[in-house]
């Protein structure tokens, strides 16, 4: 046989409420929103709250409205640019060439001055 208490697994204050211990609850409000993948979800919200125009679906993630028959879209999804794609969206082919000649002519010159070049 073990020893211990009567009231094993409980705390302070723990036990059955009721509505009339904890009083009534505030008057809520379901709102359904809609994904493009057809999920619903049922946000409750307090009775006088603004509710918001979109909801993230919390299955998938993708934006949700108020509208059934007319869900958003999924955002585009950009792909990763490295460094060299967004040069090349500042610089066309030509300068590009111009500015490698140039790095190339200095390099070239220092060399020729006899610097020490890491």
């Amino acid at each position: 046989m073990t020893g211990g208490s009567a009231i094993r697994g409980s705390r302070v204050g723990a036990g059955p409420m009721g509505e009339a211990e904890r009083g009534d609850a505030a008057p809520r409000l379901y709102v359904s929103y809609y994904c493009a993948h057809g999920h619903e979800t049922r946000p409750a919200f307090a009775a006088d709250a603004q509710v918001p125009e979109t909801w993230d679906c919390p299955r998938c993630g993708l934006p949700s409205n108020l509208d059934s028959t007319n869900p958003p879209p999924p955002p585009k999804i950009e792909p990763y640019k490295t460094h060299l794609a967004y040069v090349k969206e500042r610089r066309s082919d030509a300068e590009a060439a111009d500015i490698l000649k140039e790095a190339l002519q200095a390099l070239r010159d220092r060399r020729a001055a006899g610097e020490v070049i890491y």
